[in-house]
């Protein structure tokens, strides 16, 4: 199972505790969009946005497997995770 490492805030999203987690490489960006979204608590009507490497937004259905092979290293794929947009 590959490694997100580094799941970091951005802006004003609230810090998450554990930081790296291992997650099945056939789940989708929108899946680990509303796992931090509950991890977090934030209400149902507020957003998150999640961005590889500070560089872009994923797709939702985009897979882990194809972020971390174009855009991982070591095995490990960055995210950053904010409440309004930050980049991209």
């Amino acid at each position: 199972m590959p490694f997100i490492n580094a799941v970091k805030a951005t802006g004003d999203a609230p810090i998450m505790k554990k930081k790296n987690w291992k997650v099945d490489s056939n789940r989708t960006i929108g899946w680990i969009n509303e796992f931090i979204k509950r991890y977090i608590k934030l209400e149902a009507n507020e957003s998150l946005f999640l961005y590889v490497n500070q560089t872009f937004s994923p797709s939702p259905d985009q897979t882990v497997r194809n972020l971390l092979e174009c855009f991982g290293s070591d095995g490990k794929l960055v995210l950053y995770y904010a409440k309004s947009q930050a980049w991209g």
